[in-house]
C-alpha cells in the first residue's frame, strides 16, 4: 500500500479498531470484578476478538512499519485479502446467527457494533479502495484457511479441558462432537467460498483495467 490516502485510511481504521478492543476489554473486566487474568483468558478465546486484534496489527504495521519486513508482510494483497475475509466472516456469522442471543445495553452496544459491523466494513473499505489485487490467485485460498482451522483446533482442545466454548455452534458439551464438527466444516466452506469470491472479483477488476 503506497498511496498516502491509503495510509491515512489505515490510521483512522486502526484507531477505531483499537478503541473498540479496549472498550470491550474494559467492559468485560468490569463484569468479572476486575480479574485481569481471567478476563484476558476469556477475551482472547473469541474469534471476534482475535480477528479484530489481527486487523489492528495489520493496520498499525502498514502505518508505522511500512518500510520494514512486518509492514511489507501486512501490506501484501494476499495478507490483507485473507484478513478481510476473516473479519467479514466475523460480521456475517454474528449478524446471521448470533445477534440478539444476549441483550446488551449502553456501551456494550457500542462495542458490539464496532467489533461486528463497523470494523468489518472499515477493513472491507481498505481492500476495495486501496489494495492492489492483480496478484491474487485461487490457489492462495487454501492457505487462508490455516488461521480459522488453527482457531478451531485450539478451541476444541481448550474446551475439552475446561468444558466451556466461546460460541454455541461449536459447543461440544451441548451439541456433541459430530454436530459441532459439522458446524465447523460448514463455516470452513463459508471461508473458502468467500475467499474464492474475492479472488474472482479481483480478477474481473483486473481484466476490466
Amino acid at each position: 500500500m503506497k498511496s498516502h490516502s491509503g495510509k491515512i485510511y489505515a490510521l483512522i481504521a486502526a484507531i477505531v479498531i483499537w478503541f473498540a478492543l479496549c472498550l470491550q476489554f474494559n467492559l468485560s473486566l468490569m463484569l468479572k470484578n476486575g480479574n485481569v487474568i481471567f478476563t484476558l483468558a476469556l477475551f482472547l478465546s473469541y474469534f471476534t476478538v482475535l480477528t479484530n486484534i489481527l486487523c489492528g496489527i495489520c493496520l498499525t504495521s502498514i502505518v508505522l512499519f511500512h518500510g520494514k519486513s512486518l509492514g511489507k508482510f501486512f501490506s501484501k494483497s494476499s495478507t490483507i485479502t485473507a484478513i478481510t475475509i476473516y473479519i467479514l466472516v466475523v460480521g456475517l456469522i454474528y449478524n446471521v446467527a448470533l445477534r440478539g442471543l444476549v441483550q446488551l445495553k449502553g456501551w456494550h452496544i457500542v462495542a458490539d457494533e464496532l467489533l461486528h459491523v463497523i470494523n468489518p466494513l472499515l477493513f472491507l473499505g481498505l481492500w476495495v479502495f486501496f489494495v492492489e489485487k492483480s496478484a491474487l490467485k485461487y490457489q492462495q485460498t487454501f492457505n487462508w484457511l490455516i488461521y480459522p482451522l488453527c482457531y478451531v483446533v485450539m478451541t476444541i482442545i481448550r474446551g475439552s479441558v475446561i468444558n466451556e466454548y466461546p460460541y454455541p455452534f461449536i459447543n461440544v458439551v451441548e451439541l456433541g462432537y459430530p454436530k459441532a464438527l459439522l458446524n465447523t466444516f460448514i463455516i470452513m466452506i463459508v471461508f473458502w467460498l468467500l475467499s474464492m469470491l474475492f479472488v474472482f472479483i479481483a480478477k474481473r477488476l483486473n481484466h476490466k483495467n
